[in-house]
């Protein structure tokens, strides 16, 4: 019975993530499929997915000219003005480009030891100089949360902090998945 139950844990641990994201993956494609099946009376499975991307794209191309950037700039000016729409636009606009922007923010992880000769946390640092807070030679890490899309900042003196060798998505995986994932480890017998 203990190995049976052993099998099904195994199973759950395989299944359900894979399910789950094939789920949404089969949710979001049909459900810009039929919209574009009542909009446009279009019944081709798959076609809102190659227009999602190639909208994305072009939205891209246009936005790496000046008119394109001029456009673009306008509807930011206007997004950064509107009350709570601000707080979404821009904190969405952030968060995006922290990891595929220009000036990608999560790409420096660090390890910290949180009290001397304890508990140590993986983060990523996202400012070098807190001067500006009056808190000169300081910086700041982030701490994405397991399972989660949030995270917290906390500042550390820079001596209280070190670079992993590590590339920034395999740190980032380790820490979303809970420290589960990452490279296999030999287990005990």
């Amino acid at each position: 019975m203990k190995k049976l139950l052993s099998y099904f844990v195994q199973g759950l641990l395989v299944f359900v993530p894979a399910v789950l994201t094939i789920a949404a993956v089969v949710w979001t494609i049909g459900s810009l499929d039929g919209l574009l099946r009542e909009l446009l009376h279009i019944n081709i499975p798959g076609l809102g997915l190659v227009i999602t991307i190639a909208a994305i794209t072009f939205i891209g191309f246009a936005a790496s000219n000046w008119l394109g950037r001029w456009l673009f700039g306008i509807l930011d000016k206007i997004f950064t003005h509107i009350p709570l729409v601000k707080l979404l636009y821009s904190s969405l606009k952030d968060f995006i480009e922290a990891f595929a922007g220009e000036k990608k923010k999560f790409d420096r992880p660090v390890v910290v030891e949180l009290i001397a000769s304890g508990p140590k946390a993986v983060g990523f640092i996202t400012r070098d100089d807190m001067g500006f807070l009056g808190l000169a030679g300081e910086v700041s890490v982030y701490f994405p949360q397991s399972y989660n899309f949030a995270g917290s900042v906390l500042i550390f003196p820079k001596e209280r902090v070190k670079p992993l060798d590590v590339d920034s998505s395999t740190a980032m995986t380790f820490i979303v998945s809970g420290g589960v994932a990452g490279p296999k480890q030999a287990v005990p017998e």
